[in-house]
């Protein structure tokens, strides 16, 4: 088993797009929401990322999703949402009512916010390092 299967098999990895505003304020919210650190947070910039990405053949240069991966298998567009978000607390599980809408509709609608991120959110230039504390957040 390669290094990157066995990392996908034993956790819960969500990658994100760290030059993206919102993709930080996502990870902000759930190191915030998950004090165990049952996810981890991986950079789609990073090497571990890059890996990831490849394993399940997706681009490594066009970021238009986050990634969320659990039990070797990855979730894009809103169904990675509603798969995180289910999974924390009240009352933020509660906005996974918004699943029973179709799927084309949610994921239209994350497509219209992801596509238009740097726009209304803005950009880094740069990828946030980790603080000590929120490095258990992180792969």
């Amino acid at each position: 088993m390669t290094h990157t299967a066995a990392l996908i098999k034993s956790q819960k990895i969500i990658l994100f797009d760290a030059q993206c505003k919102l993709c930080s304020a996502w990870c902000n919210f759930i190191i915030a929401q998950d004090p165990q650190a049952m996810f981890k947070l991986c950079s789609v910039q990073s090497p571990k990322g890059q890996q990831i990405l490849m394993h399940f053949g997706y681009s490594t240069t066009d970021f238009a999703s986050m990634v969320y991966i659990e039990n070797a298998q990855a979730f894009i567009q809103s169904h990675a949402f509603f798969e995180v978000i289910k999974q924390l607390g009240y009352p933020w599980k509660l906005s996974g009512i918004f699943s029973v809408l179709p799927n084309r509709f949610n994921n239209w609608l994350y497509d219209k916010i992801a596509s238009n991120r740097y726009t209304l959110f803005g950009k880094y230039h740069y990828c946030r390092i980790p603080s000590k504390q929120d490095q258990a957040h992180y792969l």
